[in-house]
Parts: structure tokens; C-alpha cells; sequence
């Protein structure tokens, strides 16, 4: 009996590790997934009067939450303390026009880019600085730092001592720290938003955004003498475009990520998308 008993209990254990084994081996089940945001980078996230949110990443995130069959919950995260919120575990993923840089990989996974769009300065109709040369022009980081670096240097001249304002733990202000530094005097702010209301104040000279957002942020009462001014910068150490960030010791949820974003930009919805939010497609390519 005791033999008999012995040889049952090691089945039962055999069965138990093999289930362990099992689970392990198929990863976590994802039924329902917090995404932190922002609220306040329209036109990708931001907060209506009503306390709701809204913006592209708002209209995705449901698409995407969608296509994965998984249940999503919002939760508004100030922008400077999104990764360490996301390794706390305040949130599953985030979603507030983060672009993946090889410095934030170091941290944390990134699923692929849903979007991409330049870094470039704005200032005011009647500023000097608005005739700053080759507005609209892209230089990549990427392909040709050696003829990025040479446009700066062609216009630091103009931009010497001028006071600029860029969000802080963005990746405008690294762009900033490494490309200008010394030339310009960095005001940062918690959000974008309170640079713009600066700039229409005359308190800085010009600001440092992504091309969709400051599109959008034009578009905003009080922001009609807001110009796009000077080159576009892309690629390099400003990331590979906006994707949603996500732990490392989640693969499975990144690769449902990876799934649903392909998906979409498959069958044209992200195109949608950025006809609707920014007036043009920044599906990556």
C-alpha cells in the first residue's frame, strides 16, 4: 500500500510539473491590458474638457485592443515617469507618442512603430527665426549624420543664444543636449503644452517637437501665430518612430502588439488613422 501510494503521489507530481511545464512553455494569457498615456500631446493623446480622452493613439489603442481580443484600460501617467511607472507595474504598456531610441531599449522592449514623423522647431510668424532655411526638409541621423550635422551647422548661427523649449525626457531634449548644446539655452518643460503657451508669450524663442504634433498643435486657440520653422531631423538617436513601450519579461504581449500593428497597417486603418488625426499617412515604411 505504501509502494502503491509512493507511485501515485510521484504521478501526481510528474502530471502537476508537466502542466507547470506546459503553462510555462505557452506563456502568459493576456485578457486584459492597462495602457498608460499621457493626456496632454494632442494630437496623439489628450484630455477634452469633459475629463475624457481622446487622439490618434486613443482611437488605436481600441483597434488595437480589438484585434487582440483583450480587454484595455486607460491610465493617464505624467510623461517624465512613464518607464519607471511601466516597470512598476502602474500599467502593461504605454502609448503616448514615445518613439523607440536605442537608449530606451536598453530598459524596456518596444513593440514595432505605428508612426513616424520628424523632429523640428516652431516659432512665430514674426520672428526672425521663422526664415530659418530649408523648412520641411528631412536630414536622416540614420543614413547621413555627416549631412545632418552639416545643416545644423549651417543654422546655428541664427539659432545662437536663443532660448528654446522642449518637454523634458523627450527625445527632443536629448537631440538638444547632444547637437546644441552651448549654442542654445534648453528651457524644459513636463509638456508640451506649456512650452507652446510660452512660445506664444514671447518667454522662448522656439520650440522643439515631433512634425505631427506641432501640425496639430497649430491648430489650437492661441497657437495662430505658431509657425513650423527650419529642417527635419529623423532616425538616429530620435528612434526608429512612435511604438508602444512594454517590459522585457513580457514577450507575449509584444508579439500581440507586433500582430495587431501589422495588421492595421496592413489593411489601411493606420492610414485612416493619420488622414484623420494629422492630414496625412505616417505609416512607417
Amino acid at each position: 500500500m505504501k509502494l502503491s501510494t509512493m507511485v501515485c503521489a510521484l504521478c501526481m507530481t510528474a502530471t502537476l510539473l508537466g502542466s507547470v511545464s506546459a503553462q510555462a512553455a505557452e506563456g502568459k494569457k493576456w485578457t486584459t491590458v492597462r495602457i498608460g498615456t499621457e493626456g496632454a500631446f494632442r494630437p496623439f493623446n489628450f484630455t477634452k474638457p469633459d475629463g475624457t480622452l481622446d487622439g490618434f493613439e486613443i482611437d488605436l489603442y481600441k483597434v488595437l485592443c480589438k484585434s487582440m481580443q483583450v480587454a484595455c484600460e486607460i491610465v493617464v501617467q505624467p510623461f517624465t515617469g512613464m518607464i519607471p511607472a511601466l516597470q512598476a507595474g502602474k500599467f502593461d504598456a504605454i502609448m503616448s507618442g514615445m518613439s523607440a531610441t536605442d537608449k530606451r531599449r536598453q530598459v524596456i522592449d518596444f513593440s514595432v512603430p505605428y508612426s513616424n514623423s520628424g523632429q523640428t522647431f516652431a516659432t512665430l510668424k514674426d520672428s526672425p527665426l521663422a526664415k530659418l532655411p530649408d523648412t520641411g526638409m528631412r536630414f536622416s541621423l540614420t543614413k547621413d549624420e555627416a549631412g545632418a550635422v552639416k545643416e545644423l551647422e549651417k543654422i546655428k548661427p541664427a539659432l545662437q543664444d536663443k532660448v528654446i523649449g522642449v518637454q523634458t525626457a523627450s527625445i527632443a531634449a536629448t537631440f538638444l543636449n547632444k547637437y546644441l548644446q552651448g549654442v542654445v539655452k534648453v528651457r524644459e518643460y513636463k509638456t508640451t503644452e506649456e512650452h507652446d503657451l510660452d512660445l506664444a508669450a514671447g518667454r522662448v524663442d522656439l520650440v522643439i517637437a515631433s512634425v505631427t504634433y506641432l501640425n496639430g498643435a497649430r491648430e489650437k486657440l492661441g497657437n495662430a501665430n505658431m509657425v513650423l520653422a527650419g529642417p527635419q531631423f529623423i532616425g538616429g538617436l530620435l528612434g526608429s518612430g512612435s511604438a508602444i513601450g512594454l517590459r522585457k519579461s513580457d514577450p507575449e504581449l509584444k508579439k500581440m502588439f507586433d500582430d495587431a500593428i501589422m495588421k492595421v497597417k496592413q489593411d489601411g486603418t493606420l492610414k485612416t488613422l493619420g488622414m484623420k488625426w494629422f492630414g496625412q499617412d505616417i505609416t512607417p515604411q
